[in-house]
């Protein structure tokens, strides 16, 4: 089964866009009509925190469990064509899965994946699963949930 969430690539470029707009247009709102003297740096800190949000929580996922090994990556939505350093890419045999949890946090979801290496040790990879569909997620766990009930 193959799943990936590249159709959310364009919303969250439009949500980088409109925090950039908000930015400049607060700034110069607030220096032009003299609104609130002095928390105009509290707006630009504010929106640079979103900024930084929605940073980390836009990672591109992909799943794809045909065939004899198990691939799962996770890299960057932006700049990604022309820079890819945020991308974390395990491709492993299936009888080496030993287990899976989803990790549900505030507004953050991690898919946390127990791998048995050639020596019997146990290594855990974490993935960033926040913008994948409630639908695909269902099909990453029930494709999971094959694969370690085959396993044992």
């Amino acid at each position: 089964m193959r799943t990936d969430n590249r159709n959310i690539k364009s919303t969250i470029i439009s949500i980088y866009f409109l925090l950039v707009v908000a930015a400049i247009l607060l700034t110069t709102v607030f220096k032009s009509f003299r609104i609130f003297e002095g928390s105009s740096l509290y707006v630009i800190i504010g929106l640079a925190l979103a900024v930084v949000a929605v940073h980390f929580v836009a990672r591109y996922f992909e799943y794809d469990s045909d065939g004899s090994k198990l691939v799962i990556t996770n890299s960057g939505l932006i700049l990604t064509d022309y820079l890819n350093y945020r991308e974390e890419k395990v491709e492993i045999d299936k009888h080496n899965l030993v287990g899976f949890k989803i990790r549900k946090l505030l507004v953050y979801k991690i898919l946390i994946v127990t791998i048995k290496n050639s020596e019997g040790k146990l290594s855990k990879k974490r993935f960033n699963i926040t913008l994948l569909k409630r639908k695909k997620l269902r099909y990453v766990k029930q494709s999971l949930r094959k694969i370690i009930k085959e396993n044992k």
